[in-house]
């Protein structure tokens, strides 16, 4: 949701062919659209809308799933090697698809990779990415559930952990509140640091547009919009 944005985003990493350019578009639209009023919802609001409960939130948070990210997920610090490795892969997976999309088969995603700890990840091996590839409850990509077995894999091999490295990219002082969604970049200078540290370390589908996302999501940057009521009480 950079990605709720989150609505969030991304991309691979392989050379790219048209129809690639094409994905890649899409996925950096879906990134920005993260922070728009989910699935048409909330018309061309840009600032944040007051629900039924007299809370005002950013306009995407439309829908009971999408609600409940925004208030108890989306832009709250995220610390822990399995935590954040979630988040990343999760980020990754949505690629080209609503975030949604990725919420509804979270339960599904956790089950199949292990509760997302690294150790165990890393040690699949090509009969488990089949076995991955059969399983309807997550998204099947060939290319992404391979991605995550070597980022799990990069994480292991990581000389510091993923928590610091990853949060060692937080802007600081941190950025002024966006007012509309206009406001809200789909990259900054930091995720893209951040992508090419990580690229760098052997990890796949972390463009700039998935590392914003990420921090979005995890808090390293508070882009609740101003006068949504998360943004003052993160």
């Amino acid at each position: 949701m950079a990605r709720g944005r989150r609505g969030p985003a991304r991309r691979a990493d392989p050379p790219r062919r048209p129809a690639r350019r094409r994905r890649r578009a899409r996925a950096v639209r879906a990134g920005a659209a993260a922070l728009r009023p989910a699935g048409g919802a909330g018309g061309g609001v840009s600032g944040p809308v007051v629900g039924a409960d007299g809370r005002a939130r950013c306009p995407w948070a439309a829908g009971e799933l999408y609600e409940r990210y925004h208030d108890e997920e989306w832009g709250r610090p995220v610390h822990g090697t399995a935590p954040l490795f979630e988040r990343l892969t999760l980020e990754a997976f949505q690629s080209g698809l609503s975030w949604i999309t990725v919420l509804r088969k979270r339960p599904a995603f956790r089950a199949a990779f292990a509760g997302f700890a690294p150790e165990v990840v890393a040690a699949y091996g090509p009969e488990d990415v089949e076995r991955l590839l059969g399983d309807a409850g997550i998204v099947r990509n060939r290319a992404k559930v391979e991605a995550t077995v070597a980022n799990a894999r990069a994480v292991l091999a990581l000389d510091v952990p993923l928590d610091a490295l990853l949060w060692s990219y937080a802007p600081d002082p941190p950025p002024p509140a966006p007012r509309t969604t206009a406001d809200v970049a789909a990259t900054s200078p930091a995720s893209t640091a951040m992508a090419r540290d990580l690229r760098a370390r052997g990890f796949r589908f972390v463009g700039p547009t998935t590392c914003h996302a990420l921090m979005q999501a995890t808090g390293m940057v508070d882009e609740h919009l101003a006068g949504c009521w998360r943004r003052s009480s993160t």
